[in-house]
């Protein structure tokens, strides 16, 4: 939890950095403190999408389904670089591995397709939330897991159908910046998997759930 986060405005102009465990209480996000993040959604080659469900012992939203990766670019040089979103690329490389064991060379650093950003704000436990602006980025590729069990309960991979039939079980938890991202826009990309690469990138922050 010292690891530094990247402090930014509402406009992902950085401002500053603080600890992970100051970017992520409740008190300080809601006086508007706002650190950068990323989201990776990666499929394999036959488009099913790679979920991960969040170690029991995470300080925020344990337990949890979400999309594959999701975590922050620190503040250190090779992750505070903003052209082409490379900052954001390295450090979504960095936590594949560390948590998923997908080796740099099965997810290089060009083959990050970048979508969007959101901005969300989420209570996790009234202690602990998250308040981030977050690059979402897609990738299709076929990877071997070494999954860190520190990180990841469990991990599988859906269908859109069968994503829709979790998302549909009152029983399965989801993170909210996941169900934020399924209920907007994930669908329409997913169908679009194929020709993503024609995608033109949106530059617009989009502020959901807000």
């Amino acid at each position: 939890m010292e690891e530094m986060c990247i402090l930014v405005d509402e406009n992902d102009k950085r401002i500053g950095a603080d600890s992970k465990k100051i970017c992520h209480l409740m008190p300080n996000i809601k006086k508007g403190l706002l650190h950068r993040a990323f989201s990776v959604f990666l499929f394999d080659s036959k488009n099913r999408l790679l979920l991960q469900q969040r170690a029991t012992e995470k300080i925020t939203f344990p337990n949890m389904w979400t999309n594959t990766c999701c975590s922050h670019p620190l503040n250190m040089a090779s992750e505070l670089v903003e052209e082409d979103q490379l900052g954001a690329r390295t450090a979504a490389q960095r936590k594949l591995d560390h948590e998923l064991g997908i080796r740099a060379s099965q997810v290089p650093l060009d083959k990050f397709k970048f979508l969007t950003k959101i901005h969300y704000m989420a209570p996790s436990d009234g202690e602990w939330g998250e308040h981030e602006i977050d690059y979402i980025f897609f990738m299709k590729a076929d990877v071997d897991l070494n999954v860190n069990i520190n990180e990841i309960r469990d991990v599988k991979y859906v269908t859109a159908d069968e994503l829709k039939a979790m998302f549909a079980d009152p029983n399965v938890p989801m993170t909210p910046w996941f169900k934020l991202i399924c209920k907007t826009f994930l669908f329409k990309w997913w169908s679009q998997l194929d020709t993503i690469e024609k995608v033109k990138p949106d530059n617009t922050i989009h502020r959901l759930g807000f």
